[in-house]
């Protein structure tokens, strides 16, 4: 038989403490039970400081679907240049509360404060075959990203966010 799964504020900040405790600045609760299960259901807590590196998602059925549970979330979304055509922000108690992110739609998440938000998205999960990351960005670890995570939380719509050229993956 299954087991009803039950999610309250103490398991949020349970992961938000997880998160602030963690290298990468955020922490992940699955809810699905495998990579395999054709939806992919997880709680993110997320700091400040986190970096998460624009990307899309290349397979056609790929879509992403964001929601705020505690806290605000900035979702910003590119062209293929790096140029900021959307920012959107998800908060837990305002208007916008979530937002579904088609495939082939580059993005990334940035917040001001300590969040939490749930993700949605087509499985099975394939990590090689995850992301495309943005050439325009630098990879997780660079020396650059506190600069360019700082020029994300402020760049503006029709404003390149591509500060670096030649990054790498």
């Amino acid at each position: 038989m299954d087991t009803v799964k039950q999610f309250d504020k103490q398991t949020f900040d349970a992961l938000l403490s997880k998160a602030a405790q963690s290298e990468r600045r955020r922490a992940n609760l699955n809810v699905h039970a495998s990579y395999e299960d054709v939806v992919q259901r997880l709680f993110i807590a997320m700091m400040p400081d986190s970096y998460v590196r624009p990307h899309r998602h290349t397979q056609t059925h790929k879509w992403e679907f964001f929601m705020a549970v505690e806290g605000k979330l900035t979702l910003i979304l590119f062209d293929d240049n790096g140029t900021v055509t959307k920012r959107v922000m998800l908060d837990a108690t305002g208007d916008c509360r979530g937002l579904e992110i088609p495939p082939n739609v580059w993005h990334a998440t940035v917040c001001e404060a300590p969040v939490v938000f749930m993700e949605v998205k087509q499985g099975p999960y394939e990590v090689t075959d995850d992301k495309g990351f943005a050439p325009w960005a630098p990879p997780e670890g660079s020396e650059d990203v506190p600069l360019f995570l700082q020029h994300l939380k402020a760049v503006k719509e029709g404003q390149s966010a591509a500060v670096i050229n030649d990054a790498t993956e």
